[in-house]
Order: structure tokens, then C-alpha cells, then sequence
């Protein structure tokens, strides 16, 4: 790959265009946070011109114009394909103005048209109600990172690059985001970035030197220091330092310029030799005062270079318009008469800089769900399916039958589907899947030591970061591709503020009529609550399930799949839908298989059923209800109906399986939820309903809300937990067999002596459990050795 020297880039003249042009964008930045009339400053600013509560941050903003204008350089000095990702937090202007002066957020929003009017209507719906957000989001053409939390920048830019060989993420870093702990981790991605398959990032550090009100830690770090801690990571840093434009813009020139061609030739080196290698990619470290070109001082206390810059610098607003002359000396720093026409116009000089419509950064197709997205092949579920003919017989692992599934799947999407993790792909039994594919890994491979590891393939799970599978899976999610994040149940709950910022999103740019529909991301929890029996009490928490049913039903599924034919049933449903979040909550452990692949795809298109084999109401009246969600409620389930049939062969038991936990939920909360008619038709409008559920209790009473049948008893995960036996954990919080054969008949009644009875056995057979367990540190045989007995 040849780079061209086109030195007209480099011109005295071509930059003094740049600086009007980054002046120009300023101007539109500045405009946003205060004004909602009279936008060319034709007239002096009246109050009325000016908005009640200016609302946003101004201390980012100056710099990344600096930083996009100069990135429109080496587009059109390259011809390059890049995207940009904005880091640092509400600094939401920076897209806004931008592909404002581009034309791409006109073609999105018709109205705001590239004048004087579209201009008043730009500045007055900034941070203004019924209008756009402070921060980079769905609204905005170009973006594809939600700049609410901070952290996850480079982690999106590497998933958006992945087999996008031929794209560029230009990744603004904040020095305030740099403290988070996942950009620190997320330093650690070039180990996963193949020159030869994928595209490349450019991380650029920029280094105003402070947060809201303290300063930023590497800022105050040497070159020195900061080129070590970069390159300790792997990367090859590049400085670029000061305030004024005149010589900056040849300094920064020169850096991006090297930073391109270092990038090229890392990739003409790996595609003509096929040497992946290692590379050290080019990162930008660049250091410019926060609220660059904004006010130096106010009342004797510095703004430019310090942290009161962070937001509103000049306290002007409608009502208060004591200071105004201070802002439109401001605005007018800018010069727009220069960079604007009368009309409002951005001045023909000034739009010669931009790219060709097709390599505009704001409107790259990858921000907006992908270059070609494609639906992936599916294998057919049914060709990996158990014989279950003799319900409970069989012993499997769920995960494992369920990696051979995912191993076809790969193998017919070679392109555009993977499968991230924190080093815990292994542990979660996804055998199957490496005999398609090695862990994709460009540092050094010790063929003594390490395992199905290569410089290309499906699977990234190498870096022990919950923050990273999952940004990864974002990125590259948001860009119109599919993949899988497989994690410890208890530890989805470090990424859970990232999956309700995702969710967030995919709400918001289905609102956008000009975005296309996003593949569904998909997470999976294994390693569950009820099956920690090394682990203990530090890995027990379900809590994601609660945490994901609050967010907007349409937007949000929850699978709980008892066994390996109804995890292979679900899979269409996880792998062709779009616009959700899929959780998928699974057991990796041995465990009895009960559903036919006919019965658990049943299941899996109604969300719930009646469980023939296992009901003895001959499907009539019942006088108890047992449902279960989960694979070990869905078993503790079973045998307690096997212990009751014993003793009471004549109770008319109803099972119930549920699978699509969420459609539990009225209508009127949820369109898929099931119907009053419906919903009276499974769990009766009256008897007692013993309900066995894989999460906290709470979410089941909450979705049971409303109904007409409130005789309702949940057993769930009730935060007790221990380093114990699998089946203790069960009896701890009361999800075993013993406590719901029990419950079943302290809620029918009417049994008198023989109910009283059969309690006080189960009683006895928990206290010998307890006294077993901790005198053979094993589960009592009774239950290792429990087989269902079909109902005659």
C-alpha cells in the first residue's frame, strides 16, 4: 500500500483554512450552549436571543474540533475510511457542529438546514427540552459511542474495526476517561488487532489537563512518564503540544501524517507477508488547554487551563445579561462574518476542506449499524438435539451440547459473527467452538504452555475484563455484525451500567427514522447462583435479571432455558432478532435433560407451558400450580412433584416451564406479555401457585402484579449463600425439593395428619442433608442419585 506525499496539505495557506474552519466550528459549539436566536449576531444579543439555563460543557470541545478538522486533513491527504469515536463525556457539540458543517446532520434533520434558520434552530435545541442531549448519542449522525459513561472508547473503536479491514477509528480519549478502570484495561486491545483481517484504531489522548474540579492525573505525568506507561502497553506514542494554532497545525500535521503511514505500512507488512506479528500501533498524545480559546479568566480566577471550564465559563443567561458583552466578544473571537456567508453559509474556501461525501466521518455507514450488514446463517437447532424420550434419564452439560451449535454457527458466518469473554470461555464448557477457531492473540504464543491461541480467529477472550468483552461486543454489535458475551452471572453485574447505556441507545436511534436496526446483543450468564460449589457466597448474585427488567420492554428479553435442548430451541430467537438485549441464563454443569427438541421448541416460540408428562391434572382443574424459570428450579421443581406423587397420588399437580421470563408481564407493561385470558388459563385465577425462579423473589411479585390469581408463593435466590454443596445452595434459599414439596402443602391444605407427616419427613431429610454434608462434604445420595419417575 503506497502513501502519497500530496504536499498541498501542508501549505501555510491550507492550514490558516483549517484554523477558520476550526474557528468556524467553535463558533457553532459556543452558539449551541447559549443562544436560540439570532445566530449570525446580525443585531446585538438581546436577552431574548439568549436561552433560561445555558446547559452543557464547553472544556472538551475546542480541542477535538481541533483534533476533527485536522482528521478531515489526513482523510483527504489518504483517502482514508474513518469513523470518529468521542471519549471525553458531554462534549456533544463536537459532533453536532461538525456534521452540521458537513451536511450530514441536514440530511438526517431536513430542517436544520445549512443557513441562518437551520443555524437558529442547531443552537436553540441543544440541551433544550424537546431537544438534543449535551453528549454524544444516537441522535447525532457520525456517532456510535453513547458519551454518558466514561471508559469504554477504545474498547467500542477496536469491536467496530474488527474484520473492517479497510476502516480507521480516529478514538478520542480523554485524559479525565483515562482514569476510568476500563480504559486503562481497554490499552490492552491491540493484543486482539490482526493488521491482516482487521482495521486499524488511532487512539488520540487528548490532554487538557483537567476533570470537573481537579486535575487529571497523567497530564501531570511527564512525556517522559506517559510515553513509558504507553508503551509499556504496546503502543508507539507520538506528543504534540501548545495553544497556538499557527504552529500547531504543521506539529499536529506531521503526527497524524506519521501515525497514517505507520498504520499503512504495519498493514502492507502483515497482508503481503501474511506475519501478523505484534505491532505497535501509533497512539496521539496531545496536550492543549481545557477550554481552549474560550475565556482566559472570570473574576480573577483562571478558566482557559483549568478546571472552571468544564461547563458554562461566562455566566450569561435571559435572565441575567449583565455579562453579555463578555460572550459576544467571545463569539465574536471566532470571526463567523469570515466563515459564514450573510445567508449563513459555510464560505466556499472553508468548504473545500471537507471530504468527499463518502469519506465524511459523520457519514461513514459504519456509525449507523455497518458497512453490508448481514443476517447470519443459522445451523438447524434440531441436528444437535437430545433424545429426551425418557424424561431426566440422560445426564449432559448444556453449555457443552450447546458449543457445537455455536461451532456450526461460526463456520457459516466467517465474517461477521464472534464470540467475546473474560477468560472464562473454557470454564463455561464452549468446547465445541475451538475445534472451528483458536482465541484471537498477536502477542507471543508459547506452544508449551498456552492453548488454541493464533493471530486470527472468532474467539477474543483473552484479557481477564468483563469491561472489555463487553465494549467489544458493543462495537462491534453497533456496527451491523453478531457475536456473544459469556460471563459469570455474578460479574455481569460489572458491566451492568454499560448494558443499560446500551440499551439506552439502541432506545434512542430506534426513535431515528434515518438508523438502521442493530443485530441484538447478546449475554450469557453461566456459572450460576445455584451452582457455586468452589466459588461461594462472592459469586452468588442473580441480580442482573432485576437489573435489565427495569429498562423498556420492548427493548429487553429474558431466556432462561431449563436444559440443552430448550438453550439449542431459544438460539433462533437470540441470533435473528434485532434492537434487543438478550439475556441468556444457562447452567454449564451436568444436569438431567428433560424436554423433547418438539416440546422445548414449543416452548420457546410461547414462552412458557404446561409441562403433559409431568402434570397430574389431566389437564383440568389442578389445585396447586408448580411453575419454574431455570435449570435448577426447573429440576428441584420436578422432584418435588416426585416426592408429592408418593405420598399424594391423587393431587392434581399442574407443572408449568417457563422459558421467555418476561412474558410473565401484563400487556399493559409489555406488549408480549401474555393476557389475562391467557395468563388464567396456565396458573388458574385462584389456586396456590408455587413458583421456582432462578433470580431474586422480588421480580416475579412484580411481574405478578395485577393479576387476578395472587395466591402466590416465589421461591428464589433470598441472598443466602456459602462455599457448600450444589443441592446446600438450593436448601439455603429454600429452592430445593424438600422446602417446595413442603410449601406445596402448607399452601393446598386439607391433608391434616398425612400433610403433617409428610412435612416432618422432609424436615428430618433436610437435617440429615445438613449433617451429611458436613460430614462427607457431598450432596446426600438421594439426590445425587435422583432419577423422575414417569407419572403412570
Amino acid at each position: 500500500m503506497e502513501v502519497a506525499v500530496m504536499t498541498e496539505y501542508s501549505t501555510p495557506e491550507y492550514f490558516a483554512k483549517m484554523t477558520r474552519y476550526w474557528q468556524a466550528a467553535n463558533y457553532l459549539s459556543v452558539g449551541q450552549l447559549y443562544l436560540k436566536d439570532n445566530p449570525l449576531l446580525k443585531r446585538p444579543i438581546v436577552a431574548a436571543d439568549v436561552k433560561v439555563h445555558p446547559i452543557g460543557h464547553w472544556g472538551t470541545i475546542a480541542g477535538q474540533n481541533f483534533i476533527y478538522t485536522h482528521l478531515n486533513r489526513v482523510i483527504n491527504k489518504y483517502h482514508l475510511n474513518m469513523f470518529y469515536i468521542e471519549g471525553p463525556g458531554h462534549g456533544g457539540q463536537v459532533m453536532v457542529s461538525n456534521s452540521y458543517l458537513d451536511g450530514t446532520y441536514t440530511e438526517a434533520y431536513p430542517d436544520v438546514t445549512q443557513d441562518e434558520q437551520g443555524m437558529q434552530k442547531l443552537f436553540k435545541q441543544f440541551s433544550f427540552p424537546g431537544g438534543v442531549a449535551s453528549h454524544a448519542s444516537a441522535q447525532t449522525p457520525g456517532s456510535m459511542h453513547e458519551g454518558g459513561e466514561l471508559g469504554y472508547s477504545l474498547s467500542h473503536g477496536v469491536g467496530a474495526i474488527l474484520d473492517n479491514p479497510d476502516q480507521i477509528a480516529a478514538v478520542v480519549i480523554g485524559d479525565g476517561e483515562s482514569e476510568t478502570g476500563p480504559l486503562a484495561a481497554s490499552w490492552f486491545s491491540n493484543t486482539f488487532i490482526n493488521p491482516i483481517n482487521d482495521g486499524a484504531v488511532l487512539p488520540i489522548l487528548h490532554m487538557n489537563g483537567f476533570k470537573i474540579s481537579n486535575p487529571t492525573i497523567l497530564a501531570r505525568k511527564s512525556d517522559e512518564d506517559v510515553r513509558k506507561y504507553l508503551e509499556g502497553a504496546g503502543w508507539a506514542p507520538v506528543f504534540v503540544e501548545g495553544d497556538d494554532p499557527e504552529k500547531l497545525n504543521p506539529e499536529m500535521a506531521q503526527a497524524l501524517d506519521g501515525a497514517i503511514e505507520r498504520i499503512h505500512s504495519i498493514q502492507q507488512h502483515a497482508r503481503e507477508t501474511g506475519d501478523a506479528g505484534q505491532p505497535r500501533w501509533p497512539v496521539v498524545v496531545f496536550r492543549s488547554p481545557k477550554g481552549w480559546t474560550g475565556p482566559k479568566e472570570w473574576d480573577n480566577e483562571p478558566i482557559e487551563g483549568s478546571f472552571r471550564a468544564h461547563q458554562i465559563p461566562i455566566p450569561v443567561s435571559s435572565e441575567d445579561m449583565t455579562h453579555v458583552d463578555a460572550l459576544t466578544a467571545w463569539l465574536k473571537s471566532y470571526h463567523p462574518e469570515e466563515q459564514f456567508d450573510a445567508n449563513g453559509h459555510l464560505v466556499p474556501e472553508l468548504q473545500e476542506l471537507l471530504p468527499d461525501h463518502d469519506h465524511l466521518m459523520a457519514a461513514n455507514p459504519i456509525t449507523n449499524g455497518g458497512l453490508a450488514p448481514q443476517p447470519l446463517k443459522l445451523p438447524d437447532f434440531k441436528k444437535y438435539a437430545l433424545d429426551n424420550s425418557k424424561p431426566g434419564r440422560l445426564t449432559k452439560q448444556d453449555m457443552i451440547i450447546w458449543s457445537d451449535y455455536l461451532r456450526d454457527l461460526i463456520k457459516l458466518n466467517p465474517n461477521n459473527f464472534r464470540i467475546f469473554g473474560p477468560d472464562e470461555t473454557m470454564s463455561n464448557r464452549l468446547y465445541g467452538i475451538f475445534e472451528e477457531s483458536a482465541r484471537q492473540w498477536l502477542e507471543p504464543i508459547n506452544d508449551h504452555t498456552d492453548e488454541k491461541m493464533a493471530s486470527a480467529g472468532r474467539i477474543i477472550d483473552s484479557q481477564l475484563s468483563e469491561h472489555q468483552s463487553e465494549g467489544f461486543l458493543e462495537g462491534y454489535t453497533l456496527t451491523g455484525r453478531h457475536g456473544l458475551f459469556t460471563s459469570y452471572e455474578a460479574f455481569l453485574r460489572v458491566v451492568d451500567s454499560m448494558l443499560t447505556q446500551y440499551f439506552k441507545w439502541i432506545r434512542e436511534a430506534s426513535e431515528q427514522p434515518w438508523r438502521r436496526h442493530y443485530p441484538s446483543l447478546n449475554v450469557v450468564a453461566t456459572s450460576t447462583s445455584f451452582q457455586q460449589d468452589h466459588n461461594g457466597y462472592t459469586h452468588q448474585d442473580p441480580g442482573i435479571l432485576t437489573h435489565l427488567a427495569e429498562k423498556k420492554p420492548e427493548f429487553i428479553r429474558e431466556y432462561l432455558p431449563a436444559d440443552a435442548n430448550s438453550l439449542l430451541a431459544i438460539s433462533p430467537k437470540l441470533f435473528s432478532s434485532s434492537e434487543t438485549v438478550n439475556l441468556l441464563v444457562t447452567s454449564k454443569q451436568p444436569r438431567p435433560q428433560f424436554y423433547s427438541i418438539e416440546e422445548a421448541q414449543r416452548l420457546a416460540e410461547t414462552g412458557m407451558g404446561r409441562i403433559d408428562w409431568a402434570s397430574t391434572d389431566d389437564d383440568g382443574a389442578p389445585e396447586v400450580v408448580i411453575a419454574a424459570a431455570g435449570t435448577e428450579p426447573n429440576m428441584e421443581s420436578l422432584a418435588a412433584i416426585d416426592l408429592l406423587r408418593v405420598t399424594f397420588p391423587n393431587m392434581r399437580i399442574r407443572f408449568i416451564n417457563v422459558i421467555d421470563l418476561l412474558k410473565l408481564r401484563r400487556p399493559e407493561q409489555d406488549p408480549r406479555g401474555l393476557t389475562d385470558e391467557q395468563f388464567d388459563d396456565l396458573f388458574t385465577v385462584d389456586k396456590p401457585v408455587i413458583f421456582a425462579f432462578h433470580g431474586y423473589e422480588g421480580l416475579i411479585r412484580d411481574m405478578w402484579f395485577g393479576r387476578h390469581n395472587q395466591n402466590l408463593r416465589v421461591h428464589g435466590y433470598r441472598e443466602d449463600g456459602d462455599i457448600t454443596t450444589p443441592f446446600d445452595m438450593r436448601v439455603l434459599n429454600e429452592l430445593d425439593r424438600y422446602h417446595l414439596a413442603k410449601d406445596v402443602i402448607a399452601a393446598v391444605g386439607g391433608y391434616g395428619d398425612e400433610g403433617a407427616a409428610f412435612t416432618a419427613r422432609m424436615d428430618a431429610t433436610l437435617k440429615y442433608h445438613n449433617d451429611y454434608i458436613r460430614r462427607e462434604g457431598d450432596d446426600i445420595p438421594e439426590v445425587r442419585e435422583w432419577q423422575w419417575t414417569p407419572v403412570k
